[in-house]
């Protein structure tokens, strides 16, 4: 029979308490939701308001008779009532002039734009459609994906209407609906597949021998052309080699996505607005390190709960409402408080992050180009500035800085390291750099295998495996040699 029995052991066990929490998930938070959760935090806290604070004299009494069963929040030794009211704890933490800024920033750069969705629906009221047509249109260009395609037939949508709305669409009068939007701009829009998007956008452009030559070769000879099988497609088409590279100069010169002008910036491509965290100017040689805090409210603790706590202090004879009452204001007073500390914590963290950035990219932020940026990984900064490897990728994630060469995501200045010839540490995206431009100025007519690349890397100091040649090049989106082949 198995018995119960009382064990007793000691463990060391650290865990964050509500504070340092808060720190935590404020670190994380770009300039354009810290706004938003300090709104929020507004509306739960009555005792956090914005604005700046006012000079009060409040005094607590210290001689408080409460009952013996009673301990008085107001005297723990732990609880300074003052540090409620001091008026110097509010405009600090906004650090308008962090790193040697003498002017708060007035021009905050921003990108505000419509999505591709709307941008496509607004186009729907310039065509003759009736307002049922307008809706079945609206439907359509809510299928179109984010690249500009329309990959269902138009049937599957007559049946979604059917089975969603219960919507009868006659088939030749959704055709035509999608024949209308695949007039839409951006030219290529609402087409089914490649060949059909670089088809519309050449039927879109004016009239020449070049454009009518490479409607022919796409329409005959698509899978050759996309191949770079160029033998195969000359014996189709039959044209001479300088008409066949005006052709197929006319091709590459479309879109194959219509709707990337909307998806994939240096941007989140689902954020419509982005403000930068940081500001790095050049001012007389001496990089100026700046914190964004234009649109963040001053903050500071309610007056008039603290005047409501000094006024329960007093009261001598308290009743178990009232003490109900000194917990639930002090416990407003402690959370608007630790709010406030979190912010100047997060500001002085967000700061000596970004110095410390500039100072390791020093260079790059001079030059702006990325043969300067130097190896850098989380710890290198950690080290730096004494935070925790985590708290520097909680900095660095989704965070921006304004520099005079644009405006670039903080995660864009990491980058691991190799070593050159001469032993020296230099940046992957150097490496990837000057692997571009190789791409870039070879013959097109006999491209460079990715054996050639590294002979060629390694004639520049750069000695680096073909494995390593073939993961930059894929992560460039630079496609093996045979597909780059040009005639």
């Amino acid at each position: 029979m198995t018995g119960l029995s009382l064990t007793q052991e000691q463990r060391l066990q650290q865990k964050l308490s509500p504070s340092q929490i808060q720190v935590v998930k404020l670190l994380e938070l770009p300039s354009c939701e810290l706004g938003q959760r300090i709104n929020e935090e507004l509306q739960e806290n009555p005792a956090l308001e914005e604005g700046s604070d006012v000079d009060m004299d409040v005094n607590v009494d210290e001689d408080v008779d409460v009952e013996e069963d009673y301990t008085n929040p107001l005297q723990n030794e732990d609880f300074d009532y003052n540090q409620y009211i001091q008026d110097d704890e509010t405009p600090e933490y906004r650090y308008h002039d962090v790193g040697g800024g003498e002017e708060e920033q007035k021009d905050i750069p921003f990108s505000v734009g419509v999505s591709f969705g709307e941008y496509l629906k607004s186009q729907i009221y310039l065509t003759k459609m009736d307002k049922p047509q307008r809706h079945i249109a609206k439907f359509v260009v809510g299928n179109i994906d984010e690249d500009g395609y329309l990959r269902r037939t138009a049937e599957e949508l007559c049946d979604d209407l059917m089975f969603r709305e219960g919507l009868t669409v006659d088939l030749h009068e959704m055709e035509d609906i999608i024949r209308q939007i695949k007039q839409f701009d951006p030219p290529g829009v609402g087409a089914a597949n490649l060949k059909e998007c670089l088809l519309i956008q050449l039927e879109q452009k004016p009239h020449s021998e070049a454009i009518t030559k490479a409607k022919r070769i796409l329409t005959i000879a698509f899978d050759d052309f996309s191949h770079r099988r160029y033998d195969r497609l000359l014996d189709k088409v039959e044209y001479s080699d300088q008409e066949l590279k005006e052709a197929i100069g006319e091709i590459t010169k479309l879109n194959p996505k219509p709707g990337s002008a909307w998806n994939g910036t240096v941007y989140d491509r689902h954020q419509t607005t982005v403000i930068p965290d940081f500001f790095v100017e050049n001012q007389d040689d001496e990089l100026i390190v700046t914190l964004n805090t234009g649109d963040i409210p001053e903050l500071h603790v309610s007056r008039e709960y603290a005047e409501m706590l000094e006024d329960y202090s007093n009261e001598k004879n308290q009743t178990a409402q009232m003490r109900d009452a000194v917990r639930f204001v002090k416990s407003k007073l402690d959370s608007a408080r630790w709010f406030i500390d979190a912010i100047k914590q997060r500001n002085e963290t967000l700061i000596k992050t970004m110095q410390a950035i500039v100072r390791i990219q020093k260079e790059w932020f001079y030059e702006g180009d990325e043969t300067y940026l130097k190896p850098m990984v989380l710890q290198d900064i950690a080290n730096l500035t004494g935070y925790d490897a985590s708290t520097i990728s909680r900095v660095s994630n989704s965070k921006y800085v304004q520099t005079e060469f644009g405006v670039f995501p903080l995660k864009f200045f990491f980058s691991e390291g190799i070593a050159n010839k001469d032993g020296e540490q230099v940046s992957t995206r150097e490496v990837k750099k000057m692997l571009s431009e190789l791409v870039e100025h070879e013959d097109k007519r006999s491209p460079l295998q990715d054996d050639e690349l590294v002979r060629q890397l390694s004639a520049r100091g750069y000695d680096i495996a073909r494995r390593t040649v073939a993961k930059y090049r894929e992560q460039l989106g630079i496609p093996v040699a045979r597909l780059r082949r040009e005639v």
